[in-house]
C-alpha cells in the first residue's frame, strides 16, 4: 500500500478547456475520455475527475490508500465546469475506489464513479480502476455490418437475459463461455442479431438491469470488460449482430449511485413531480440540464465506440416523452406551452440520434415507445425523433389478444388480425414478442394459446408464421422459440430439457425454418417500411378466419419472387380455397407451419400448386389451395412462371 499521506497532484487531467465548454453546452459526446478514472500509460497512478459542482470537498478513497479520506483530495477547477480533478499516484489496474464527497450541508457521501468502466461484483458497490485495452478480431464484420443493420436487411432478433439464458451447475456463466454457447445456438436457430437485456452495471439483479448505476460498465457478474469485448467479438466473427438494451429513462436511488450525487439534485430534477418515477420508484434524469445530456449521449456512444455494439434499444421512451406518464392530475408540471410533452427529453433524444448516426451510421437505434407518438422513426429534419426503428406495441397487443380467443370466436375479432396494416408504414417497426409479455403473471407464449395441447402448439406456430411474414423486423424473447411452458424467471435458466420434447422441438425447428426462409426471400425483408412491399389478397374473410397477402421485393432490383402468405386461424382444414395470384404457373409451398416436422398434422399442398385461369379479385390467375388447420403457409412462383398482366 502506498503512503496514505500522498496528496493529489495539481496537474490537470484529460478534461481540457474545450471539453469543459462542450460539457457545459450539453454537446460533449465523448465525456468518458475526460471524466472518471484513467490509468496512466507509464504506470504512475491515474488521473481522476468527477462532476460535483455543489460539493464543499472531494477526495478519492480506495484500496491503495486504505480508504483514507485525507490521502488524495481533488482540486476544484477554476472554470465553472463544476469538475474536481487530480493525479493520484499508487492507483493500479483493478483497485477499488469511490469519490468521497462532502456536501455543502456537511453530509458525507461515498459515491461510485459515474464514468467507471468496471465495478466491484454486486452487492459490493465500489468502482474499479480499469483500462479497456483489447485486440479486436471482428474487422470483417465491422466493415460489412452496415448491410446487416440496414432497413432493407433481414433482422431477426433473439432477446436474451444473460443471467438466466443458460447456467452451469446453477451458477452464472461468464461472458466468454456464453459467447460460444450463445453464438452456436443463434446460428442453429437462424437469428441475425441478439439483443441483450441491460448488462450495464446494476446493484439489484432482480431489476434485470433496468435499474442501472454504471452507465459505462458492463456488469461484473459475468466477467471483466475484456470478457464482454470477447463476447461481442466472437458473435461478430460468427456473423451475428449485438444490440444493447439501454436505459436513459431513470436510475435507482441507491446511496452509491447518481441520486443526490453531490448532496444536491444533480442528475435528477429536484421537484419530485419531474424527478421521481412513481411507477419504478426511481429518479428521472434532468434532460434540460446540459451536463446531463452530455453524460447520457456519451454513454450511448461509449458502447458503440468501445464495445463495437451494433446499436441500442432505448428503453421506456414513452416515459420520457410525457410529463404526466404514470401520474395523476396535479402530480406533474406542464411544459412552457401548457402541454404534457417533455420538450427537454425530446431534444435529448434528437441529440442522441444525431450523434449516433453521425458517428456510427452503420448501426441502429431502436425506440421502445408504447404510444402513438408520431414520427418516432422519422428524420429529425422532418420533425421526427430520429430513431432508426420503433417497437410495434400495437401489433403485439392485438395479435396476442386475437390468439388468446377461442377459434370459434375469432370471426368476431378479425379486425385485430388486420388492423396493424392500417398504420404498418407510419413508422419503421420491429414486431416484438419480448420479455414483457412473459412475466408478472402474464404466462408464457404457449400458455396464452387456447385449446388442448395440440391446438396450443398449432396456434403458436401459426402466430410465428404470421409474425415472420408481416412487414417489420422481428424480435423474440428467449424460450419462446421452443415454447417454454413456464413463465420466465430470472433466477435459474430456461427449461432446456423441454426443448428436446417432441412438440417443443418442433416449434424450435419451425423458428429455424422461418429464419432461413426470411433471410433467403428478399420479399420478406427488403420492403418492410413501405406499402410497395405488401398487398392484401384476402383481408375480409372473417367467417372462416382466413387472411391472405403478398409480400413483394423491391421493384427494379435483381429478380426476386413475391411470397404468398395464407393463414387459417381455425382448427378446421379448408380445401379448395381460392386465392388470386399475379403470376401464372407453379407456386411452390416453401413453408407450412402444420408440417409434421414442426409437430403439425401434415395437411398441405404436396409441395405446391399450379395456377388456373380463374379470375379472383383483380387477378386472372388463381390457386386452389388446401389450408391446414391453425396454420400459415408461404408459397412462391417457380422461376419459369410467366407474369400475368392483370
Amino acid at each position: 500500500m502506498r503512503n496514505p499521506s500522498v496528496q493529489a497532484s495539481p496537474l490537470q487531467t484529460a478534461l481540457t478547456a474545450h471539453d469543459a465548454y462542450l460539457f457545459r453546452e450539453g454537446t460533449h459526446a465523448r465525456l468518458y475520455q475526460a471524466l472518471g478514472c484513467h490509468l496512466r500509460a507509464d504506470g504512475d497512478g491515474a488521473d481522476l475527475a468527477v462532476w460535483a459542482p455543489n460539493a464543499a470537498h472531494v477526495s478519492v478513497i480506495g484500496e491503495w490508500n486504505g480508504w483514507n479520506s485525507d490521502a488524495n483530495p481533488l482540486r476544484h477547477r477554476t472554470d465553472d465546469s463544476g469538475v474536481w480533478e487530480g493525479h493520484v499516484p499508487g492507483v493500479e489496474q483493478g483497485h477499488a475506489y469511490k469519490f468521497r464527497i462532502v456536501a455543502q450541508s456537511g453530509d458525507v457521501l461515498e459515491k461510485a464513479d459515474p464514468f467507471a468502466m468496471y465495478a466491484e461484483l454486486p452487492p459490493a458497490t465500489a468502482s474499479r480502476a480499469w483500462s479497456l485495452d483489447y485486440e479486436w478480431n471482428d474487422s470483417a464484420w465491422m466493415e460489412s455490418r452496415g448491410a446487416h443493420n440496414a432497413l432493407d436487411a433481414p433482422m431477426s432478433i433473439y432477446e436474451v437475459h444473460l443471467g438466466s439464458w443458460r447456467r452451469k451447475d446453477g451458477a452464472f456463466m461468464g461472458y466468454r463461455e456464453l459467447a460460444h454457447a450463445l453464438a452456436e445456438y443463434v446460428l442453429h436457430t437462424g437469428f441475425t442479431h441478439v439483443e441483450l437485456m441491460p448488462i450495464t452495471e446494476h446493484p439489484f439483479y432482480g431489476s434485470w438491469g433496468y435499474q442501472t448505476t454504471g452507465y459505462f460498465a458492463p456488469t461484473a457478474r459475468y466477467g471483466t470488460p475484456q470478457d464482454f469485448m470477447y463476447f461481442v467479438d466472437h458473435l461478430h466473427q460468427q456473423g451475428i449482430g449485438v444490440l444493447l438494451d439501454w436505459v436513459p429513462s431513470h436510475f435507482p436511488a441507491d446511496a452509491h449511485g447518481l441520486d443526490r450525487f453531490d448532496g444536491t439534485h444533480l442528475f435528477e430534477h429536484s421537484d419530485p413531480r419531474q424527478g421521481f418515477h412513481p411507477e419504478w420508484n426511481s429518479s428521472i434524469f434532468n434532460y434540460g440540464r446540459h451536463e446531463v445530456r452530455s453524460f447520457l449521449v456519451s454513454s450511448g456512444l461509449f458502447w458503440l465506440d468501445k464495445y463495437h455494439l451494433d446499436g441500442l434499444r432505448v428503453d421506456a421512451v414513452a416515459s420520457m416523452l410525457y410529463l404526466d406518464y404514470a401520474r395523476k392530475h396535479g402530480e406533474w408540471i406542464p411544459n412552457r406551452h401548457g402541454g404534457r410533452e417533455n420538450l427537454e427529453a425530446i431534444e435529448f433524444m434528437r441529440h442522441l440520434n444525431r450523434a449516433l448516426y453521425r458517428d456510427h451510421p452503420d448501426t441502429v437505434c431502436i425506440a421502445e415507445e408504447s404510444t402513438a407518438w408520431p414520427m418516432v422513426s422519422r428524420p429529425i429534419e422532418m420533425n421526427g425523433l430520429g430513431f432508426g426503428m420503433k417497437w410495434n406495441m400495437g401489433w403485439m397487443h392485438d395479435s396476442l389478444s386475437y390468439m388468446k380467443e377461442d377459434p370459434v370466436n375469432r370471426r368476431y375479432h378479425h379486425h385485430k388480425l388486420t388492423f396493424s396494416m392500417v398504420y404498418a408504414f407510419n413508422e419503421n417497426f420491429v414486431l416484438p414478442l419480448s420479455h414483457d409479455e412473459v412475466v408478472y403473471g402474464k404466462g408464457s407464449l404457449i400458455n396464452k394459446m387456447p385449446g388442448d395441447e395440440w391446438q396450443q402448439f398449432a396456434n403458436l406456430r401459426a402466430l410465428f408464421g404470421l409474425m415472420w411474414a408481416h412487414p417489420g423486423k422481428k424480435l423474440l424473447f428467449m424460450g419462446g422459440e421452443f415454447g417454454q411452458r413456464r413463465e420466465w424467471a430470472h433466477e435459474g435458466e430456461l427449461d432446456w430439457e423441454m426443448s428436446g420434447w417432441e412438440r417443443h422441438s418442433g416449434v424450435q425447428r419451425l423458428v429455424g425454418a422461418l429464419n432461413r426462409v426470411y433471410r433467403n426471400e428478399p420479399a420478406l425483408h427488403q420492403v418492410d417500411f413501405s406499402a410497395e412491399g405488401f398487398e392484401w389478397l384476402e383481408a375480409d374473410d372473417a367467417a372462416q378466419s382466413v387472411i391472405a397477402f403478398l409480400r413483394k421485393p423491391r421493384a427494379g432490383g435483381p429478380t426476386a419472387a413475391p411470397v404468398l402468405v395464407v393463414c387459417n386461424m381455425t382448427p378446421v382444414p379448408r380445401e379448395n380455397y381460392i386465392v388470386g395470384v399475379p403470376t401464372a404457373g407453379f407456386w411452390g409451398e416453401i413453408l407450412n407451419t402444420d408440417a409434421r416436422d414442426f409437430g403439425g398434422s401434415g395437411w398441405g399442398n404436396l409441395g405446391g400448386v399450379e395456377s388456373t385461369p380463374v379470375r379472383s379479385r383483380r387477378f386472372t390467375q388463381s390457386l386452389c389451395l388446401t389450408l391446414p388447420p391453425l396454420s400459415a403457409i408461404y408459397l412462391t412462383p417457380s422461376p419459369a412462371a410467366a407474369h400475368d398482366n392483370a
